[in-house]
């Protein structure tokens, strides 16, 4: 048993789950979706793509099955992983040995340091045990020169059930403790946490008092959402958060939800769009579906290394890029939705009621006086059964009037996830040929808003060059229809006053260089340089990069607000 808080609470939640007595999916029907185009509510970077435990090494799972989803964020246990989760027989998924998979996917990571142990809950054996332990695992992390994807040490997970109190003293105390010991060796990988297994006010005060009052502040926040009703509390519990933090004097920190969704809802494709719903709509950095069975399944999305039927709701949430868009939920009929400008495209994901309902789209002017919605769904069939495609319900040409279309969605599982797809009626894009900055996998930079820029985002602050724990670089994952050497469009801005550069590496070549003569200023974007890429046919991964391993640092700065394939 994994991650339950414990063989009884886990035993109750089945059984109520099979009785129907859980918050769940409304058995409704005549609600609406609304979804407004013209309300940007964030770039689209994917939140809600991750998983805990989620990659093994080799095979399991494939890249190939990996590349769809667009993966944004992982927990994986550290090196020297001693953890034998949910009836393995031996240790997996070692956050270094996967590194350069879960770096190809375009994914950042985290490593559960208690993990280290054989069980769970964990079990305390002292103070000269963890600190060796500790050190240990540091020190394998700083060997790992080539290894550019540990974005945080996670300190410990769900310490209100398994830290070991009378053992090993208060948890903030050994929090503190902790932390400063990893500071000692590794001064760059953020510290995350306090990783509770709910969110409880009265925790979050007490932990961020005494990481205040110690210096010893964590650089990304992190709690689990696994009850039933979670994804219903997740605006309350960020809101509580924030106030926290202010009443506190404390600067905001990023969330990760690095657990999410019960043992009875994680295979409902439903259950995931309202987590993917609500992880958008209230600024969550992060988020990754809980391990509750196998590991490298990427948590159920996959069974014998093939789609399962939640996968083509996480495959739908991958293809968007642009801007997310404002949805409004009816009842329980929730969605994510957003708009590729250079496409043209509308992308909405949407579940939770049954029967005859409607998604009402608005801000299509820019699509023309007719567009094409394809309406398509999953099946409900959970984790041990493949579903090779998704189902195509209809597709329809419909009239915008005032910029506006009303979609009916009839016959609706509850359980069931589903996808409007809306292109311009005549002349849609084949392939996408822009990628966005702000969509890509973004490491050690930042991302930024310019009225300029392409979309209105770009990342900037690529400045690192150091060490493999702090080199800055963005990756672009590109699917392309052919095997050829393709032009490749960059857009920047240099407001140094003085050509910079920058490395540029794909699907593993040697490094050439990039070069990016002055612009007028920061954050004011038009200018535009080329290069050649000579790219495979389907998903390549293109780097630009300040700092990288096997790379010279490379001069001057310079900001990215597009690449473009043509």
């Amino acid at each position: 048993m994994r991650h339950r808080r414990t063989a009884a609470a886990a035993l109750t939640v089945l059984t109520l789950a099979a009785v129907g007595a859980l918050p769940g999916p409304a058995q409704a029907a005549g609600n609406t979706l609304t979804v407004n185009v013209g309300t940007t509510v964030r770039p689209v970077t994917h939140v809600a793509s991750g998983g805990l435990y989620a990659v093994d090494t080799g095979t399991k799972p494939p890249l190939e099955q990996l590349y769809p989803l667009r993966l944004n964020h992982l927990t994986q246990p550290p090196p020297g992983v001693q953890q034998l989760g949910n009836g393995a027989t031996q240790p997996c998924c070692d956050g270094l040995l996967v590194a350069g998979k879960v770096t190809s996917a375009g994914a950042q990571q985290f490593l559960r340091m208690p993990d280290i142990y054989p069980n769970f809950p964990y079990r305390w054996v002292s103070w000269a045990d963890w600190e060796a332990k500790v050190r240990t695992m540091v020190q394998a992390r700083l060997n790992a020169t080539g290894t550019t994807n540990i974005d945080g040490w996670e300190l410990w997970n769900e310490p209100d059930w398994t830290w070991n109190t009378a053992a090993a003293g208060a948890f903030t105390a050994g929090w503190t403790r902790t932390h400063r010991l990893i500071r000692s060796l590794d001064t760059v990988t953020p510290i995350v946490g306090p990783s509770h297994s709910y969110y409880n006010h009265n925790w979050m005060v007490e932990f961020l008092t005494n990481a205040r009052d110690t210096s010893t502040l964590p650089d990304v926040i992190v709690w689990h959402e696994l009850g039933n009703d979670d994804y219903l509390n997740v605006a309350a519990h960020v809101a509580d958060y924030r106030a926290v933090e202010r009443s506190l004097g404390i600067s905001p920190r990023p969330i990760s939800i690095n657990e999410y969704a019960s043992p009875s809802q994680v295979d409902i494709p439903s259950v995931a769009v309202h987590y993917m719903a609500v992880f958008e709509r209230h600024g969550i950095r992060s988020a990754e579906r809980a391990y509750w069975y196998e590991a490298g399944t990427v948590n159920g999305l996959l069974h014998n290394n093939a789609p399962t039927a939640s996968y083509w709701a996480y495959k739908w949430y991958g293809d968007m890029a642009g801007n997310v868009v404002q949805t409004v939920p009816g009842s329980w009929l929730d969605g994510v939705a957003s708009y590729d400008p250079t496409r043209r495209f509308v992308n909405v994901v949407l579940g939770g009621d049954s029967g005859n309902n409607t998604v009402r789209v608005n801000g299509l002017g820019a699509l023309g006086s007719q567009v094409r919605v394809t309406l398509s769904r999953t099946n409900t069939t959970g984790r041990a059964t493949n579903q090779s495609a998704p189902v195509t319900v209809s597709a329809t040409t419909y009239n915008v009037s005032n910029g506006s279309i009303s979609v009916p969605v009839n016959g609706m599982d509850a359980l069931a996830a589903y996808q409007l797809l809306i292109t311009p009626a005549s002349g849609a894009a084949t392939w996408q040929q822009r990628y966005e900055a702000e969509n890509a996998t973004v490491v050690n930079a930042n991302r930024f808003s310019s009225g300029s820029a392409s979309n209105g985002g770009y990342v900037g602050q690529i400045d690192g060059s150091a060490t493999a724990r702090d080199q800055s670089f963005v990756d672009f994952l590109v699917n392309v229809p052919t095997a050829r050497g393709y032009t490749m469009t960059i857009g920047y801005a240099n407001g140094t006053g003085a050509t910079a550069t920058h490395g540029l590496a794909y699907n593993g070549s040697a490094w050439s260089t990039v070069s990016y003569p002055p612009t007028a200023a920061w954050g004011a974007f038009g200018a535009t340089v080329n290069a050649t890429v000579n790219l495979r046919a389907g998903y390549n991964v293109i780097r630009l990069a300040k700092g990288a391993p096997q790379l010279s640092a490379r001069t001057g700065y310079a900001e990215l607000d597009y690449v473009q394939l043509s």
